[in-house]
């Protein structure tokens, strides 16, 4: 358990380097603002970690736009806040290159794209109301219902103050499994833009079947999705190309989200 202890911390500790830069058109000054660079936990969300983005660049807007929500933007894609950045980075980012360059602004907020946040209240609500999708998949949400109020604050606080050990002496209690069968169901989202315009995929699918293991290749099969028609492709999560052979069990265990999802993307070498 101590090497698993250590790879669900390497997981947390993930990091990517940002450059936000202020959209062009909505600079009101003589001199635009110097780019703002940041490394932000893959795990988290964007409101989360962008209270210092807004000071730097809101001064550089005109007096009436200062109290509009801002928002970002990644090669004309409105970046959804309510997915943890880690995921945006996989899912829009083909080539890797960093600092990944991101536009910010405070003008034309995209309410047909992406939903509103106008405090991180907002992003709370959603972990929680996640927390408790991917429960009753596991567990038909014995654990969250179990939960104390304690419980669900530690998660929360340990995601918003990137504290491992509090997130984790809590979440632990949602990784709990009978060791034959595992969990119930695998929570899992699968994002494959380039084959369907749905936002991503998601099916029912357990870790074990008659007595055998389920693997990553498997979940692939039932999506129904031809993906070698597009080349050569790789599943990632956290940045890491998962094998094909790794069992559903043990990377929901490891690998998911703080909202206990796998947040899996298809990338293809030309996208």
């Amino acid at each position: 358990m101590a090497e698993d202890r250590e790879i669900l911390r390497e997981i947390w500790e993930g990091r990517l380097p940002v450059c936000f830069t202020l959209a062009t058109e909505e600079v009101s000054t003589p001199i635009a603002p110097d780019p703002f660079y940041l490394m932000v936990p893959r795990l988290t969300y964007f409101p989360l970690v962008t209270d210092k983005v807004r000071r730097h660049f809101v001064r550089c807007v005109v007096p009436e736009k200062h109290d509009n929500e801002m928002w970002l933007e990644f090669e004309r894609h409105p970046l959804k806040w309510h997915y943890p950045i880690g995921l945006l980075y996989d899912l829009f980012v083909s080539n890797s290159e960093l600092p990944w360059q991101i536009t910010v602004h405070f003008d034309k907020y995209p309410d047909n794209k992406i939903l509103k946040c106008p405090s991180k209240d907002v992003v709370e609500s959603h972990l929680m109301h996640s927390l408790k999708e991917a429960d009753a998949l596991k567990h038909k949400n014995h654990i969250m219902a179990l939960m104390q109020e304690r419980d669900h604050k530690q998660l929360w606080l340990g995601l918003l103050h990137d504290r491992f050990d509090q997130f984790w002496s809590a979440n632990r209690k949602l990784m709990e499994h009978s060791a034959e069968d595992g969990f119930r169901y695998i929570p899992f989202r699968l994002y494959v833009p380039q084959l369907t315009s749905k936002p991503f995929v998601q099916y029912l699918i357990k870790p074990v079947e008659n007595e055998k293991k389920l693997v990553v290749e498997d979940l692939l099969q039932r999506a129904n999705l031809n993906f070698e028609s597009k080349g050569p492709f790789q599943v990632v999560i956290h940045g890491i190309d998962i094998p094909l052979e790794t069992p559903l069990q043990w990377i929901s265990e490891h690998l998911s989200y703080p909202d206990n999802f796998l947040h899996l993307c298809i990338r293809y070498s030309q996208t």
